[in-house]
């Protein structure tokens, strides 16, 4: 009995990590709620990337809705969902913002000219703290603010076509961006 304890630990070992690993796939972390959703937007004023004498805040993206970006040079992913940026969300017609988080900004324009910049602005948010008052713990994430400033969606994750589809664009439709 005593050589058994040795494998039975090992064998609860095994049982458990595979309880997790498929828990972890049933609830993927693009599924976890944002406590944000239907509350103003953080106070933010950052600079701009491409002019650090220049800044955006929260106040002056308010009149029209805006989808925040989330990226960073850093970030394999990001790059992944980089061209679906172009491709399928600049031409729905929302003003898509950029906040390249915890990054340095020589790097970040770099990365921009090299896969091309799909964002109407640029902040630069260095320090990340920014990020901590939108919630974000990865990249990319993006938020959908309406025009009164109030957080509608939240996408942890790289967006693809078929979540643009499935989830975006009904969003936007709430906001009478676009039809159905």
């Amino acid at each position: 009995m005593n050589r058994l304890l040795p494998l039975l630990g090992f064998l609860a070992l095994v049982a458990l990590l595979a309880f997790g690993i498929h828990w972890n796939t049933l609830h993927e972390t693009n599924e976890v709620p944002s406590p944000l959703i239907g509350k103003p937007a953080p106070e933010f004023t950052l600079p701009l990337l491409y002019d650090s004498t220049k800044s955006l805040s929260r106040k002056d993206l308010l009149g029209q809705p805006y989808l925040l970006n989330v990226f960073g040079s850093w970030c394999v992913t990001c790059q992944e969902e980089h061209p679906i940026l172009t491709r399928d969300i600049k031409p729905l017609g929302i003003k898509v913002i950029g906040l390249n988080w915890k990054d340095q900004p020589d790097d970040a324009k770099r990365w921009l000219g090299q896969f091309g910049n799909p964002y109407d602005a640029v902040m630069a948010d260095q320090d990340g703290r920014t990020g901590i008052d939108f919630g974000v713990y990865m990249a990319p994430e993006s938020f959908l603010v309406d025009a009164q400033g109030v957080i509608r969606y939240k996408r942890i994750g790289m967006f693809t076509p078929d979540l643009i589809d499935s989830e975006l664009k009904p969003q936007l439709a709430k906001l009478g961006r676009i039809a159905q």
